[in-house]
C-alpha cells in the first residue's frame, strides 16, 4: 500500500486496501472522495441504496458523505484513492472546479464510469504513478500528486465520452450544478421550490419545467430525495434513534417523519433498518 503523502490523500493497490479493510462489505460512509478503479474481479457496488456489478475497466466516484458497501465474486484487483475536500484548496484558485467533474455530482449513477478499453491502461498507468510519487522521497511531491490526480480526472472526463455526449447548453448546467449545491446546503432548512427558485434568481415555474426537462422530475421530488436519501444514509447508524434523525431532519416529530419515509420508500424507518443491518 502507497504510504500516505498527507493526511489529505491516500493511494493504494485495492488488494492491499482490501485486505486492511476487511469490513468494507458493511455499509459505511466517509468524510472524502473516494475513488475506486477496478482491472480484474467482480461483484458488485451499493452506493446510497443503489446497486452496480463492478467491471474491470470501472471507476467508481464517490463524494463525502455517501453510504457504500461492496461484495465481490473471486479476487479483485485495482487501485483505490481517499482524497480529503480540502486536497486541492491551497493549489487551484477556483475551489469548485473538481466538483463541476460530472463523476462528482453526487448522484450514484453519475459517479459509475466505465472506460472504454483503450483508456485502462492508461489510466493504469496514473494510478502506478501515484503511487510511485508517494513511496518516493523527491522534492515537491504534494504538488506532483495533485497533478497527476487532476490529470487523471480530466483524462476520464474526456474517456468516457461524459462531455462530449452532452446536448445541453453550458449554461442549463451550470443551473443544475447551482441548483443541486443549493439542494445539499438547504434540504434539511428549506423545502419549497420557491425558496430555491428565489435563491437561483428564477420563477418557481420555470425551475419545476427546467428539473422536469433536465433530470424528469420536479425540484420538488429533488428536494424531497435528498431528505429521503439522507434519512436512509442516517439509519445505517443503529445507535441514532428514529426520533433523533426526524429531529435532524427538522421533522415536526417522529410520526410525521415516519409517515413521510413509509409514503416516499415505502417501508417504515424500523423495516428499512432491519433491512439493510
Amino acid at each position: 500500500m502507497g504510504k500516505p503523502a498527507s493526511e489529505d490523500i491516500l493511494v493504494a493497490r485495492f488488494s492491499e486496501y482490501l485486505a486492511a479493510h476487511k469490513d468494507i462489505h458493511f455499509p459505511h460512509r466517509h468524510s472524502f472522495y473516494h475513488l475506486a478503479f477496478f482491472t480484474a474481479g467482480g461483484g458488485s457496488h451499493t452506493i446510497d441504496f443503489e446497486r452496480f456489478p463492478v467491471k474491470p475497466g470501472q471507476l467508481y466516484f464517490m463524494v463525502p458523505g455517501q453510504v457504500h458497501s461492496w461484495f465481490f465474486t473471486g479476487k479483485v484487483e485495482g487501485y483505490v484513492m481517499n482524497v480529503s475536500a480540502g486536497f486541492f484548496n491551497a493549489f487551484l484558485q477556483d475551489a469548485d472546479y473538481v466538483e463541476r467533474f460530472p463523476f462528482f455530482s453526487g448522484v450514484s449513477a453519475e459517479g459509475v464510469v466505465q472506460l472504454p478499453k483503450a483508456a485502462t491502461p492508461v489510466v493504469t498507468a496514473q494510478f502506478e504513478g501515484m503511487l510511485q510519487e508517494m513511496n518516493g522521497e523527491e522534492a515537491y511531491s504534494q504538488d506532483m500528486l495533485r497533478l497527476k490526480v487532476l490529470e487523471m480526472f480530466i483524462q476520464v472526463s474526456r474517456a468516457s465520452r461524459q462531455e462530449a455526449a452532452k446536448q445541453e447548453p453550458p449554461h442549463n448546467y451550470v443551473l443544475l450544478r447551482n441548483f443541486r449545491k443549493l439542494v445539499e446546503q438547504h434540504y434539511m432548512q428549506l423545502r419549497l421550490p420557491k425558496e430555491y427558485a428565489a435563491l437561483l434568481y428564477v420563477t418557481p415555474n420555470y425551475l419545476n419545467a427546467f428539473c422536469r426537462h433536465m433530470l424528469g422530475k420536479s425540484a420538488g421530488e429533488i428536494i424531497r430525495d435528498r431528505i429521503l436519501l439522507e434519512a436512509k444514509r442516517l439509519l445505517i447508524n443503529a445507535d441514532m434513534s428514529i426520533a433523533a434523525i426526524a429531529y435532524q431532519l427538522n421533522f415536526a416529530d417522529n410520526s410525521y417523519f415516519t409517515k413521510f419515509f413509509k409514503k416516499y420508500a415505502g417501508t417504515t424507518p424500523e423495516e428499512f433498518r432491519k433491512n439493510i443491518s
